[in-house]
């Protein structure tokens, strides 16, 4: 099926509304995007045009945004495009939505400490280590002038 994806870079303009669903979690909150150029008359930057967004997330998704999505928060959403075009009381109204396939902060703009979503059936002891990147085989230097330094006490 062809499906229109796109990635937008913008702001949280609303408070995001998470809803508990007979088939699962639903989440959706107004995305503002603003495109900004450079005005050689001022000598500075400018804010273009803003469009708005109505951007929905499902299931787990929805969960993660309500715990971890606000108002004046910068995002990046990656989903499908779905343009509508509705007649109310004799007019007709256009609205964009983005169905969310993933969601983050905008990490050019801010810092996020990301924590993964715990799963009740996951027992804690499930959870890999971290590997040791030093001692990964394809992770040493082809030029030995490069290798760092053993850490004190290592042989």
């Amino acid at each position: 099926m062809n499906e229109t994806m796109v990635c937008a870079v913008g702001n949280v303009a609303t408070r995001p509304v998470y809803r508990e669903l007979a088939n699962g979690a639903s989440a959706r909150f107004r995305l503002a995007v603003t495109s900004r150029y450079w005005d050689r008359e001022k000598n500075g930057w400018t804010d273009g045009h803003t469009n708005f967004f109505t951007v929905w997330a499902n299931r787990a998704l929805a969960t993660n945004v309500g715990a971890s999505v606000s108002v004046g928060d910068p995002v990046i959403v990656q989903g499908r495009l779905k343009v509508r075009t509705e007649t109310r009381d004799g007019q007709s109204w256009t609205s964009a939505d983005i169905d969310a396939v993933a969601i983050g902060h905008d990490l050019s703009r801010g810092t996020s400490a990301f924590r993964r979503a715990s799963k009740e059936s996951e027992p804690a002891s499930a959870h890999r280590p971290e590997p040791s990147w030093e001692s990964a085989p394809d992770a040493r230097p082809d030029d030995a002038s490069q290798q760092r330094p053993e850490p004190a006490g290592v042989t």
